[in-house]
């Protein structure tokens, strides 16, 4: 077992790169790279860098040098052979021919594309502009980048002995967690905490330890590269940066109110079984499924990602009733700000009624809370999202306002569209 402690000691010594691999990212950024691949090639895209947590001064936090160091590392990676092998060659979702060869092709040659870097105030304004496959898979290894170096940051200071103890308390709060969750009956629960995780090494462990002691219970990673060496299943479908883009590229706003099915109609041409799974969240969810073709509701399930998640859920199983579904036989995923005991309510209300799975982020692979002083490493809210496309900004409302982010006036305009009402504002915890 690698010694976490001593590897944050001597990252006081040397160079020592975050991101190894174009595959430390989440599953879903590669299928949808590929669905973009194939259907919005020439899209120009812009990502930016988005603190919801402005008390986190990163630009005081982290040497702008070491920054720049490890997104330079980033942008000399490729895909070595052995990865290429395993995503031309390994069982996704029960299918072997997941990713198609042209795509694959691709992204054996690709490089990542140049990024901005700028200090405004104690923050990084953080960019990445291009065409839309190759922009988008910016947007995890960043997020880990900085995410690490804040980590580094704070316990740079720290002794061996002192780190030593740290992840040892940090292990002991993980497996309570675990000893706490495999009580659960009929748990499936999958690893989601690439993009705010502790660091690299530390999500490993996490995997590791949640595949030790949940068993058949813990069903999978969003992280390739891990679920590649640990040989368990990589997890993951869509994401809101599909729906936000198309709509920003719509001309009208009819095309605009068709936008999130357009997205999801190109899906489902590619995809069947467990990949057929909808995230209504983007433009509010219950103004998604009253508005919803009746042949989305023969898909899987739901992803329930922003919002009160039994009111999430609760609308899925109704509207699934109205299209003539039974709820018993559809999944919903909950994957918004989880912690043990959500994840254990949830899956007691819900029993019987869905099929509950849980992706699991934040929470499970950077809950360092109350291990150092002034709760230093306690994990914050930190994206980097599409902000425009061909120009034009993107919107996402979400159901919790606190989420939402665009231009005022555009906010409004799809607020308008989607008739969008008045929405409860919830605490972001990550």
């Amino acid at each position: 077992m690698i010694d976490i402690a001593s590897r944050v000691y001597n990252h006081n010594w040397k160079i020592d790169p975050i991101v190894r691999s174009l595959i430390d990212t989440d599953f879903y950024k590669l299928l949808m790279a590929q669905s973009v691949f194939l259907n919005k090639p020439n899209t120009k895209v812009t990502f930016s860098l988005i603190n919801r947590a402005q008390h986190i001064p990163l630009a005081k936090l982290i040497d702008e040098k070491e920054l720049r160091d490890q997104l330079d590392h980033i942008r000399t990676l490729s895909l070595s052979r052995g990865e290429s092998t395993w995503l031309r060659g390994n069982m996704f979702y029960g299918k072997r021919s997941m990713f198609r060869s042209d795509f694959l092709e691709w992204f054996e040659q690709l490089k990542l594309p140049p990024y901005h870097l700028e200090v405004k105030g104690d923050q990084y304004e953080l960019t990445f502009e291009g065409d839309w496959p190759a922009v988008m898979l910016w947007e995890v290894p960043a997020l880990a980048v900085l995410m690490e170096l804040r980590s580094r940051a704070v316990l740079k200071n720290m002794g061996r002995f002192e780190l030593q103890v740290l992840y040892a308390r940090a292990m002991t709060k993980l497996w309570e967690k675990v000893e706490y969750l495999r009580k659960i009956d009929n748990l499936s629960l999958a690893d989601f905490g690439t993009r705010r995780r502790h660091s690299f090494l530390w999500q490993d462990w996490c995997v590791q330890a949640m595949m030790e002691g949940l068993g058949k219970k813990f069903v999978g990673t969003s992280n390739c590269l891990i679920a590649m060496r640990r040989e368990v299943e990589a997890i993951g479908t869509n994401a809101h940066e599909l729906p936000m883009v198309y709509s920003a590229l719509a001309e009208s706003d009819d095309e605009l109110a068709q936008a999130p099915y357009q997205v999801l109609k190109d899906w489902q041409d590619e995809h069947d079984g467990n990949l057929r799974i909808i995230l209504p969240d983007t433009y509010g969810t219950e103004s998604f499924l009253q508005r919803a073709p009746n042949w989305l509701s023969t898909w899987t399930g739901i992803r329930i990602d922003s919002g009160d998640p039994v009111k999430g859920a609760e609308a899925a199983i109704k509207w699934w009733e109205n299209c003539g579904e039974d709820p018993t036989q559809k999944r919903v995923i909950f994957s918004d700000g989880l912690d043990e005991d959500m994840i254990a309510h949830l899956q007691r209300k819900f029993q019987g009624r869905v099929r509950c799975s849980f992706g699991w982020g934040t929470m499970l692979t950077n809950d360092f809370r109350g291990l150092v002083s002034n709760d230093a490493l306690a994990p914050f809210s930190l994206v980097c999202k599409a902000i425009s496309a061909n120009g034009k900004p993107t919107v996402k409302l979400s159901d919790n306002p606190n989420k939402a982010m665009g231009p005022r006036d555009q906010i409004e305009r799809y607020k308008r569209v989607f008739e969008v009402g008045e929405q409860k504002r919830q605490k972001v915890v990550v």
